[in-house]
């Protein structure tokens, strides 16, 4: 009789069997780093997931709770001399724990449906939980709930949420970009930008700068207002069924060939943006355009470092700033050069490097939100040496990142600045 479908059973073997068991990725691994348990270091879990595939074990609720203990920051790809996918393998084994259902409880499962599948859905009832946030942060309601004390009686993980709730710009993305920029000259590429989700509301700035930048390196930037998650969130949390249908939605509304690239400045979005081949491998409708697709998405560092980046002017302010790595750009997509390349472009700006620049800061999508203790962890290893470099700016290219450098601030009392490498080349061109 055949066995019910598996995400691990199922995945090509030779992705599964590929660990050597080196331990090379075992010091990058923070997880690893913080407990030196076995089982919450790369090597541990793909152990598990090995087991799972050998039909030695089935999905059990540790299994699931060690899958979601992973960072998924993905350190472990950069140090790994074999050169396994754990990418693929994490997500996977994520999509192997939900269709076990050995994590299923009404509560877990009402939280799900309500954000991967209902907010995160549709992007429009995103904007209009953002607009009622932002509705409640502007009147002054959010500030006199938090003065009043009253905050005091919930128990203290929600107060720790409150003190989370990311303040949600004046506008949206679609407000602040014409569905069309043209180039600012002669017009070399034609390029699509993705506004993302997160990104949308509480950072539709950096979008507005993104396309700033692109128009003013030679490139007319289409960016419709209706856009669709890229499906990262649902990919990466074994919703691997509405991952795919997102990246379908994504590469109709986006036909690889009419463009020069796609581009996308988060870097947790692009690391999952570049891999829709992968996910619909099984599609034979999507996966020839999925694959051009792959080929077309580009980082904004990315992209301004192929093309080369028009030079800011030198009348500039002198700033010092230090460069936090998101993970997912720095270990999932190998860019590590290019946005040193960008802020050394700017005049007057002194780029001190940071220490464990490229060690996770507790972020990782929902991760300090699933994971309060272990994100705060590495938030308070991460502020120390951010601090340290006596920096005014640090900069990341991740919105999750960015929010969790905002919320490490505000927590010390650091008057630092936090902003995208792509926000501060934008403002050095408009003076």
């Amino acid at each position: 009789m055949k066995s019910k479908p598996s995400h691990l059973k199922d995945l090509d073997y030779s992705v599964v069997q590929q660990c050597m068991h080196c331990g090379l990725c075992l010091p990058t691994c923070p997880t690893y780093d913080a407990t030196k348990l076995e089982r919450n270091s790369p090597r541990g879990r793909i152990a598990l997931m090995r087991a799972i595939a050998d039909e030695r074990l089935e999905p059990t609720k540790a299994f699931a709770d060690e899958m979601y203990f992973c960072l998924g920051c993905l350190a472990c790809m950069t140090a790994c001399p074999a050169g396994v996918n754990y990418a693929e393998l994490f997500e996977h084994a994520r999509a192997e724990a939900e269709q076990s259902g050995v994590l299923r409880s009404p509560k877990r499962t009402l939280i799900r449906a309500f954000t991967l599948r209902w907010l995160f859905g549709d992007l429009n009832r995103l904007r209009l939980l953002g607009s009622a946030m932002r509705l409640w942060q502007q009147t002054g309601a959010q500030a006199l709930l938090r003065q009043s004390g009253v905050l005091r009686l919930l128990p203290r993980r929600l107060r720790e949420l409150e003190a989370m709730t990311p303040v949600v710009e004046d506008s949206f993305s679609s407000d602040l970009i014409e569905p069309v920029t043209p180039a600012t000259e002669r017009r070399r590429f034609r390029v699509a930008l993705l506004t993302g989700c997160a990104q949308d509301l509480t950072f539709a700035t950096v979008n507005r700068d993104t396309a700033e930048v692109l128009a003013r390196n030679g490139c007319e930037v289409i960016t419709p207002a209706e856009q669709s998650c890229c499906g990262s969130l649902h990919a990466h949390n074994g919703e691997w069924e509405l991952a795919q249908a997102l990246a379908r939605r994504n590469i109709d509304q986006f036909p690889p060939a009419e463009f020069d690239a796609i581009i996308t400045n988060a870097g947790g979005c692009g690391s999952h943006l570049k891999h829709y081949a992968k996910l619909l491998a099984d599609d034979p409708r999507y996966l020839a355009r999925a694959h051009a697709w792959d080929a077309k998405v580009k980082d904004i560092h990315e992209w301004l470092g192929q093309i080369g980046i028009v030079a800011p002017s030198a009348a500039q302010p002198e700033q010092v700033v230090t460069y936090h790595e998101s993970c997912h750009l720095c270990h999932g997509q190998k860019i590590t050069v290019q946005p040193r390349q960008l802020l050394k472009a700017i005049p007057k700006l002194k780029l001190v490097e940071l220490f464990e620049s490229s060690w996770c800061c507790g972020s990782a999508g929902i991760y300090n939100l699933t994971q309060p203790e272990m994100a705060n962890q590495l938030l308070e290893r991460k502020m120390d040496h951010i601090i340290a470099t006596k920096a005014q700016v640090v900069a990341t290219g991740n919105p999750g990142c960015l929010l969790q450098l905002i919320n490490g601030c505000q927590a010390r009392g650091v008057n630092l600045r936090v902003a995208h490498p792509i926000t501060l080349l934008a403002e050095a061109y408009r003076r």
